[in-house]
């Protein structure tokens, strides 16, 4: 499962339907829909959001706990992801495996997640049973216990997660190897899975250390969204987690990554049908929601990502992929926005039959070249706005994907209304913006070039898919 909003790597379905239902959602909708969510404090620093949605009656809680690998120290990379399975493992009263039977048979479903900035856990039940659950939720989050045995047997779980995801899987293993050396200081570069030689030693004793570093209330957040009145589910916030005792968050130290002083290249060699080149250039990220200069740039960057894969048909898909003298099979686009961490924007493709990795690199860079010189029309630059304004739009048909957008801007320290407010600063990026990051950020100095080189051998059915940097 993957919950990260303003990925602008994905298109979406449906364009004609998604500027329609655009166009006839004005800024107040977004604001009244906004005013309903409610954000409490317990007394022992959790945070409460809850936003009520009486279509159906049915609930999601989901707990965010601000924690993943970018909090690892070296050594213990995987640790975050280990601790999330072991919170299934066991409580001084749920013996392992309890937890998710529970839920079952209260008629629900849960799961959770692990990214580099965050842990996730989620239950959706009838809403009749949401007390049962935080009860259940609130009791592992205070009182994970398993025994060394269960950690070793879940150990190899995770172990052969690794394998069957990364070391089997040849574009996993580029993304993997990409990040290690587009990062030099920062955490981002440890993939969230965790390193073998790490998890190989990885102890018990290391993952109850983790979680009791950082399974605290005040950093923690729990999101309800559904057929609820946010005064009840406070109260019974209040008797389940707010039981919890207070302690302090550890301070995190700043990692900032140095400049970087030219471009980087990886290869990886591994038995694939096909090659796969992708292109990271660092670029500044969202810091709150001010309207400074570096602000303005991140906006700008995900405008330019849409313009050039924010739909069917968009730039990169023309230019790169239809004729008779295409250049590549697929190529797409994706600016990482938010994040805790220093973000990418990233350029890829695979390249079309005859074409060589390196035609494909320089077709990228000379589609972004394109817009520095030339520019967006107005025309252009509204048409990807507009599946922006319509996303939030389909969000509001599940309570799960609203329940994951207010985690996740909790996470990295927004308000609940942080997305409606994002689509109106959206709203406002001009032509000129976009043509002018077009021409600052895709140097050679910001760029790490990783290439996917075919070897020959057999190639494992369903073993070549890019993964979500979302581990479970």
């Amino acid at each position: 499962m993957h919950a990260m909003p303003f990925l602008t790597n994905t298109r979406a379905a449906g364009a004609a339907l998604a500027c329609a239902l655009a166009l006839v959602l004005p800024p107040a909708h977004a604001a009244a829909d906004a005013a309903a969510v409610q954000q409490f404090t317990l007394d022992n620093g959790l945070t409460l959001i809850v936003k009520p949605d009486r279509r159906a009656p049915t609930a999601v809680q989901m707990l965010w706990v601000r924690v993943g690998s970018l909090d690892e120290e070296n050594g213990t990379t995987g640790v975050a992801h280990m601790q999330e399975h072991l919170m299934f493992k066991g409580t001084d009263t749920l013996a392992p495996g309890e937890f998710s039977r529970r839920v079952a048979q209260l008629g629900g479903r849960e799961n959770a997640f692990t990214t580099r900035d965050y842990t996730g856990y989620y239950q959706q039940v009838p809403v009749g049973r949401l007390a049962d659950v935080m009860a259940l939720e609130a009791d592992r989050f205070a009182h994970n216990r398993y025994s060394d045995a269960e950690f070793a047997k879940e150990l190899e779980v995770v172990k052969e997660e690794r394998r069957m995801r990364t070391d089997d899987n040849p574009r996993a293993r580029l993304m993997e190897q990409q990040m290690a050396v587009t990062f030099t200081a920062s955490p981002y570069r440890r993939p969230v899975v965790g390193w073998m030689g790490d998890l190989m030693s990885l102890t018990a004793d290391d993952a109850r250390a983790f979680y009791r570093r950082w399974y605290v209330p005040a950093n923690a957040a729990v999101v309800v969204v559904g057929d609820v009145d946010p005064a009840a589910v406070l109260a019974l916030a209040q008797k389940t987690y707010g039981a919890i005792a207070a302690r302090p968050v550890p301070v995190r130290k700043p990692q900032p990554e140095p400049p970087q002083p030219g471009e980087r290249r990886v290869q990886v060699k591994a038995v694939a049908e096909q090659a796969v080149v992708s292109l990271a250039f660092k670029v500044p990220r969202l810091d709150g929601l001010a309207a400074t200069p570096a602000n303005d740039d991140a906006l700008a960057l995900t405008m330019l990502a849409a313009v050039l894969d924010g739909y069917s048909g968009a730039r990169l898909d023309r230019a790169l992929t239809q004729g008779p003298d295409r250049v590549a099979d697929s190529a797409g686009a994706g600016n990482g926005l938010i994040g805790r961490g220093p973000q990418l924007f990233t350029l890829s493709g695979v390249p079309a039959q005859g074409k060589s990795a390196a035609q494909l690199e320089a077709a990228l860079r000379a589609q972004v070249a394109r817009v520095a010189r030339e520019g967006v029309s107005e025309a252009e630059l509204h048409r990807v706005k507009t599946q922006w304004v319509a996303s939030e739009v389909y969000k509001r048909d599940s309570v799960m994907g609203q329940a994951q957008e207010l985690g996740s801007m909790w996470v990295q320290g927004l308000p609940p209304d942080a997305s409606e407010r994002l689509i109106e600063r959206l709203r406002q990026i001009t032509p000129a913006q976009v043509q002018a990051v077009a021409g600052k950020y895709f140097g050679d100095e910001q760029l790490t070039v990783g290439t996917l080189v075919p070897q020959p051998g057999a190639v494992k059915r369903g073993g070549d898919v890019a993964p979500s940097d979302a581990i479970r």
